[in-house]
């Protein structure tokens, strides 16, 4: 479950480099937009397609090596792009909060748990935020981490016992299943783990919790929006800008447990 990995790698891991952002330059007189314009394509690294990797790879090392938000995230110590995709959904509609309990699913390589430990002021004394992944993660003072598959059947009841027996006030997933490059099998991979992370919500939530998980465009479920619909206030499609425009991923943000 991991984030930001380039196409075909391996993972069901969510916040990956989740980088948001578009640049546009200034007008200048009559020839000067030209020599500004080969300026600027001469600042863009480009990476040459080495033996044994695909070009899809290549292409997608040389969007992270150029990403801003990829940049911002190494100059502000977050583990991936992803933290912004989070800092955006949650200042537009305010998922955490100090004093909130989290509980992030894929949450390698440890963007969106950053992220929570700072918005819930958890803290290593007082932890807030338990997140989980078989992949291994940097050490996050504030939360406690669970190396472990999700999907284990042991996993929910291990989560809410680092949690303290506590329920959650939110629960996120940034999962998705390793890409095949097939997008209908690929969707249908992701949508399963959607459905597993939906069920472990709705059974731990706090009544006014929120609920918000990665799926790809091409169609949710329609029985998937339904419990979603019945369970919560209100259900919310979400692209943030720090989504790349050419990709596929969306989120669904589900508001307002009923409980």
């Amino acid at each position: 479950m991991s984030k930001g990995k380039p196409p075909g790698g391996r993972g069901t891991s969510g916040n990956g480099t989740s980088g948001k952002g578009t640049s546009s330059g200034a007008r200048g007189p009559s020839g000067r937009s030209g020599r500004q314009s080969v300026k600027s394509r001469s600042l863009t690294t480009k990476v040459k397609t080495a033996r044994g990797r695909k070009l899809s790879s290549t292409l997608w090392l040389q969007r992270q090596l150029n990403d801003p938000y990829v940049k911002q995230a190494k100059a502000e110590g977050y583990a991936s792009r992803a933290a912004y995709k989070l800092k955006e959904i949650d200042d537009r509609h305010g998922l955490l909060g100090m004093g909130k309990r989290v509980i992030d699913l894929g949450a390698a390589p440890g963007g969106w748990t950053q992220v929570s430990v700072e918005r819930t002021g958890s803290t290593p004394e007082n932890v807030l935020v338990v997140g989980i992944d078989y992949l291994k993660m940097i050490e996050i003072p504030g939360a406690i981490i669970l190396e472990k598959d999700f999907l284990d059947d042991d996993a929910p009841q291990q989560l809410m016992a680092a949690l303290g027996g506590e329920q959650p006030d939110v629960v996120l997933s940034d999962m998705a299943a390793p890409t095949t490059g097939h997008r209908k099998t690929d969707h249908l991979r992701t949508m399963h783990l959607v459905e597993v992370a939906l069920d472990f919500a709705v059974r731990v939530l706090k009544p006014g919790g929120h609920f918000l998980c990665k799926t790809f465009q091409g169609g949710t479920e329609a029985e998937l929006l339904n419990i979603m619909k019945r369970r919560f206030r209100s259900v919310h499609h979400v692209k943030p800008p720090a989504s790349r425009s050419g990709s596929v991923e969306l989120y669904l943000l589900a508001k307002d447990f009923i409980g």
